[in-house]
């Protein structure tokens, strides 16, 4: 009787292949390093010298990408898709004063392709440097069984440091104070499952021109997550309290940052929404509640701040729109969108 040779490549994970890729990613990463980053790019672990700091905290973060990995996917296009996950990550830290240091990340595959795991690794690269982030390390797994085919998933991990007197939590906040909403570019990473829904996700959908966002529905649908750290970090000082419009959107991000006994008041009519979440909610018959719920609706990040630095916030932040107040809680609702 003859025996099969067996091996890892014949099992579906070639070790050469990850080699590869993982050269391709330490190119990019090694761009990204401080002067406190002391083990380089491929050690077993990352190490981080912290430096000019009186009484440090940090600040930690975790989030992945979500389904707008099938659009990338279906469209060939993932050198935006890293820069979703870092930004992502990055405005969750800024809520608390945060100045992000590093960054690691996981991208989990069917099957390693060199090429695509290098043009996730330029977005991670390129937003990292954007905010002087550390792409220390990570882990690329090639899973086959457990991905099927060229499908992946892409985590994001992130370390950042507030001094302890300046930490943003949202507790000084006062029934009157405003809410001022900076506009987000789109999506961000949230929400993609109802619109696959809704739209699908072949190249032939994603490939339609609509005249009401004067690209693609998949180029819409792929802009990256916005970040806002350059923008607020010199206003910190300002600031009372942030919410990141993520997962849930406004209802539910908002009341994570408001004392108890207080309630978030919005005027709809104060920003414009932006075309494509009106293109979804007329496509898919989605309930204006589902909307507020699901969508960021075109406010990425909400900034809370006492009506005395409404005009030094508005005048830093051109873009930016008073879109509410804080009010005393009445009922069991912690956000009111009128």
């Amino acid at each position: 009787m003859r025996l099969t040779k067996e091996s890892y490549a014949a099992a579906g994970v070639n070790i050469d292949v990850a080699a590869k890729a993982k050269e391709l990613i330490g190119r990019h990463a090694r761009s990204t390093l401080r002067p406190e980053v002391l083990s380089g790019v491929g050690f077993f672990g990352g190490l981080f010298e912290f430096k000019g700091f009186k009484q440090p905290v940090l600040v930690s973060s975790v989030d992945g990408v979500g389904t707008k990995l099938k659009i990338a996917l279906a469209l060939a296009q993932h050198n935006t898709i890293g820069i979703d996950i870092v930004n992502h990550c990055v405005n969750d830290i800024l809520t608390c004063g945060a100045e992000p240091l590093f960054f690691l990340d996981y991208i989990a595959m069917g099957r390693l392709v060199p090429e695509q795991v290098e043009a996730i690794a330029q977005g991670l690269a390129s937003a990292c440097r954007q905010v002087g982030c550390a792409l220390i390390g990570g882990e690329t797994a090639e899973m086959p069984g457990l991905y099927a085919g060229e499908d992946y998933d892409l985590v994001g991990f992130i370390i950042g440091v507030v001094e302890k007197k300046k930490i943003i939590m949202g507790k000084t906040i006062v029934v009157g104070d405003t809410i001022i909403g900076l506009p987000s570019s789109g999506l961000h990473t949230n929400g993609y499952s109802l619109v696959r829904k809704i739209f699908g996700e072949t190249k032939q959908a994603l490939d339609k021109y609509y005249p009401e966002l004067g690209r693609t529905l998949g180029d819409e649908l792929l802009e990256p997550h916005r970040c806002y750290y350059h923008q607020l970090k010199p206003l910190l000082p300002l600031i009372k309290g942030m919410a990141h419009i993520t997962g849930g959107g406004l209802i539910d991000n908002v009341p994570r940052v408001l004392p108890q006994g207080m309630a978030a008041k919005f005027d709809s009519q104060a920003w414009i929404v932006p075309p494509i979440f009106q293109l979804i909610q007329q496509r898919g018959s989605v309930a204006q509640n589902e909307m507020y719920r699901v969508f960021n609706m075109g406010i990425g990040m909400v900034v809370i701040c006492s009506p005395d630095n409404v005009a030094q916030l508005t005048k830093a932040l051109p873009q930016a729109k008073i879109i509410g107040k804080v009010a005393k809680q009445a009922g069991k609702a912690r956000v009111v969108i009128n």
